[in-house]
């Protein structure tokens, strides 16, 4: 698998992951379709309340990898370079980080 840049955040951290990233974000929209299946179906509440947990904790664990991906890679390089890209970076870790905190 080749890396290309991307304009404005040079090579995305996850890449080498990317296969692993799409496989469960596939299956995260495999759960959403049985959420609605079980809606539609007016299967019990807290069955329901269940899967989305569960969903939630799925969305959870790929958003927590691809942040531990952007500090490990993204932020760390920038951090090598210096500068204002530096501090671009960190706050763009540290706002992300505050937007998965407050969901």
């Amino acid at each position: 698998m080749t890396e290309t840049p991307d304009e404005d955040h040079g090579h995305h951290g996850y890449i080498h992951r990317k296969d692993d990233y799409l496989k469960r974000l596939t299956r995260i929209e495999g759960q959403a379709r049985g959420l609605q299946r079980m809606v539609a179906e007016e299967k019990y509440c807290i069955d329901i309340l269940t899967q989305v947990s569960a969903m939630t904790k799925a969305l959870e664990s790929v958003a927590l990898g691809l942040l531990e991906e952007h500090l490990a890679h993204c932020v760390v390089e920038a951090a090598r370079q210096g500068g204002p890209e530096a501090d671009a970076k960190v706050k763009e870790a540290s706002d992300a980080i505050a937007r998965l905190v407050r969901s």
